[in-house]
């Protein structure tokens, strides 16, 4: 008889499930040896010498950044004060979790047992597999990731401290922390999950209607109000003379239910995360009109992060989630490791979806829906750098479709919610030269510069916009 069933065994009742006693199809139990091997691999891989040189290089690497924007900058630092002291002024002003980040002396965990939500989608990676590769463990961490089934579900827990921390849209941090939705609470951003990983997905009987400014009447998909996918298409159809409020639907619609949606002609399209803009091709019913990178190479999507209380009532337990993340992110970066990644999350308890998906989404070489495989190497990818800039965009974009009303402090409020310090005054009182130029990077998205000291002109450069 085969390995799963045995019904010609008197000794053993006949049920249909799995000989190795799990009601799953052959093919789930196939799944999750080939998961548990890939993350034995992963973790050895982790393990290496090699890779903890690279890991402790990474983050450091990603905290002096935090720093310097400008490489110009950095390097005009370090030949004015010399490699050692440079190192000892940064080390005494990085904001208090990169500091306990790059400490080698941690301090005791305040909360080892933490409970940290996910939606189910590969912007999520770093986040799910710091689980079985370990890197929870490591920092000494008894961590439950908990599939969540949509955004308002995710803001919902993490207020009433169901969650410790979570896996956000990057904007709703900054909507929580603003009261837009949800009582004003104040909400932290400690590294971006990904940035790409997104895209415009249609139904196949559009095939032929690809010009945007054909498609008034539309109806659309995004995962929640305060998401890049929202933004991002509303900009996409602006650009293209469309007002999102009144030439098309927008409908807010869990990522899980996008591909449902398609199927049963309930919207034209979706601007949604990734694995569904694949899932959609792989079920036939949708192709990939647009990576969201041809929109804004580079831009951010999801987060991870925790409310200003919990970090500042458990900054030691806070900074070990922080060096376990951004452990798996310098891990999720490596080319080389994305097919095994997509082993160890595509089975059903983290992302629940064909491992052929994942692996299209993550190693960039996919079917488009329209019979043609794209290369795209950097369809998604994992730079976990929370700039500040991104946060202002946000808020222009917030404030352009009018979910923030009146005036706003773009600069104050991105420096709160994310966890990148501007260290000039405290180089200063320490008496180390203070470098010079902007602390806040440019962005080009469509082609059209975002300078974030030049905000407000940017904002009002829009024809298109439902601000007052």
């Amino acid at each position: 008889m085969s390995e799963f069933f045995d019904p010609y065994n008197a000794d053993r009742p006949l049920m249909l499930k799995c000989s190795c006693g799990r009601n799953h199809s052959p093919a789930d139990h196939h799944a999750e040896v080939a998961a548990d091997a890939a993350a034995a691999t992963l973790r050895a891989r982790s393990e290496t010498a090699e890779f903890e040189a690279y890991s402790q290089e990474f983050i450091e690497a990603t905290l002096v950044k935090a720093l310097f924007p400008q490489d110009q900058e950095r390097r005009n630092f370090l030949r004015a004060v010399g490699k050692k002291t440079a190192m000892a002024a940064i080390a005494s002003v990085l904001p208090v979790a990169s500091l306990q980040a790059m400490a080698q002396d941690k301090g005791p965990l305040e909360k080892p047992n933490l409970k940290i939500g996910f939606i189910p989608i590969t912007c999520a990676t770093p986040l799910i597999m710091a689980h079985p590769l370990g890197f929870y463990s490591k920092q000494g961490l008894n961590v439950e990731v908990t599939k969540t089934a949509g955004w308002a579900l995710i803001r919902d827990k993490v207020l009433n401290k169901e969650y410790d921390a979570s896996h956000f849209l990057s904007p709703m941090p900054l909507a929580i922390s603003l009261g837009l939705g949800a009582n004003a609470t104040p909400m932290s951003v400690a590294t971006i999950q990904n940035v790409n990983g997104q895209a415009i997905t249609l139904s196949l009987k559009h095939k032929d209607n690809r010009d945007p400014k054909n498609w008034k009447g539309f109806k659309f998909g995004v995962p929640f109000d305060y998401s890049m996918h929202n933004f991002l298409l509303r900009y996409y159809l602006a650009e293209s003379g469309l007002n999102p409020d009144t030439d098309v639907q927008i409908r807010v619609i869990p990522p899980a239910e996008m591909v449902a949606n398609l199927r049963a002609g309930n919207i034209d399209g979706f601007l949604g995360p990734d694995p569904f803009n694949q899932r959609a091709v792989f079920d036939e019913v949708g192709f990939i009109h647009m990576l969201t990178k041809d929109l804004w190479n580079g831009h951010p999507c999801c987060a991870f992060g925790a409310s200003t209380e919990f970090i500042q009532k458990n900054p030691n337990t806070f900074a070990a989630l922080y060096r376990a993340v951004l452990t798996s992110a310098a891990m999720a970066r490596l080319p080389g490791n994305r097919e095994l990644i997509a082993k160890v999350i595509s089975p059903t308890q983290y992302l629940n979806q064909p491992e052929a998906v994942i692996s299209q989404v993550l190693t960039g070489k996919f079917a488009d829906g329209l019979g043609k495989v794209q290369n795209v190497p950097d369809r998604a990818d994992f730079d976990p750098m929370p700039w500040q800039s991104l946060a202002v965009w946000m808020l222009t974009q917030m404030q352009r479709w009018g979910y923030i009303k009146g005036n706003v402090d773009y600069k104050q409020i991105a420096e709160k919610v994310f966890l990148i310090t501007d260290a000039r005054k405290h180089m200063k009182d320490l008496g180390q030269t203070v470098p010079t130029g902007p602390s806040y990077i440019k962005h080009k998205i469509m082609g059209k510069e975002f300078d974030p000291s030049k905000a407000d002109a940017y904002l009002k450069s829009f024809a298109i916009h439902k601000m007052g």
